[in-house]
């Protein structure tokens, strides 16, 4: 039904920059050309319309006659132009350019291994750092940190350690999506439970050395440590609380949202999301109804 395909040779990208400079020079010498005859038309048109014509007889400028002036003028254009096309072209082309580029190539080479050399001495001292190690650690991590959370249009998550709302959807969504995972909290949120959630690895982070956890739960000192717990968990979920999320954002990898379209009094916040940081890749709309009480949208992000 269809011929055979025709054998097209491929040009390779140095091949292809030549043939296009060639295409280049050529319509430079053409436009030079046209500027040629112009100019040989030009000059006659105007002895003409002087000697056989009389317009603008004894019209001089600098004593010299106009049109002869005109010409001379028309002439200085003509030259620069032919300069342009075949001098100019030549010590500002294409290997100008490529000089001038690896000159400068050369140069940031020089001041990175300058920077090299200086990190290389502080070396030492950056990696006795506590800070430095800690970030180390919470970046050294194959899992998909993900924070979850429901937080108002004013970011408001929760009043007196307790949930301001009841969204029936909302409550479904947060346990399919963590269920058979670890989900990470503060001491303050674990203790909002009326009991541990079923099907889920609780990892608690307290200040408190001596803190009493059931069994099962896993007592942690810091969100690094609460990381490091759950490193065999593919997805780790934060939950909250507020001061939780805001160390979370500096490193988590997703957020999923529940957005209530309404503001609410509250002494808990979700933190604002960037969103030269963080991308929206799903938004899904959620109506009032008779089970729910407000509006509200499914979001999630992925950190860009």
């Amino acid at each position: 039904m269809f011929g055979k395909k025709k054998n097209v040779p491929e040009i390779d990208k140095e091949q292809f920059e030549l043939i296009q400079n060639a295409q280049r020079r050529i319509k430079q010498k053409k436009r030079l050309y046209i500027h040629f005859v112009l100019f040989l038309i030009g000059a006659i048109f105007l002895i003409a319309a002087n000697t056989v014509l009389g317009i603008g007889e004894n019209v001089q400028f600098f004593q010299i006659d106009w049109f002869v002036f005109a010409i001379f003028i028309w002439l200085f254009f003509f030259i620069y132009h032919t300069f342009n096309v075949f001098v100019t072209n030549k010590f500002m082309g294409n290997a100008w350019e490529q000089k001038q580029l690896d000159k400068l190539v050369a140069e940031q080479k020089i001041r990175i291994e300058k920077i090299k050399s200086a990190l290389k001495k502080e070396a030492p001292h950056i990696a006795e750092s506590d800070i430095y190690n800690e970030e180390l650690a919470l970046k050294d991590k194959t899992s998909q940190l993900t924070i979850i959370v429901a937080a108002a249009e004013n970011n408001a998550i929760g009043k007196d350690n307790k949930l301001i709302w009841h969204l029936s959807d909302d409550l479904k969504r947060f346990k399919a999506l963590t269920n058979g995972h670890h989900i990470i909290m503060g001491r303050k949120t674990f203790e909002s439970f009326p009991k541990p959630l079923p099907n889920r690895t609780h990892v608690v982070i307290t200040r408190q050395c001596d803190y009493n956890a059931l069994i099962g739960v896993i007592v942690v000192n810091s969100l690094e440590a609460a990381i490091e717990a759950s490193k065999s968990d593919s997805q780790p979920f934060i939950i909250g609380g507020g001061e939780i999320y805001k160390q979370a954002m500096e490193i988590a990898d997703k957020i999923e949202l529940t957005r209530v379209h309404e503001t609410f009094e509250a002494d808990a916040f979700f933190p604002e999301i960037d969103t030269t940081i963080w991308k929206e890749t799903s938004n899904t709309f959620h109506e009032k109804d008779k089970n729910h009480e407000h509006e509200f949208s499914f979001l999630t992000y992925s950190r860009k």
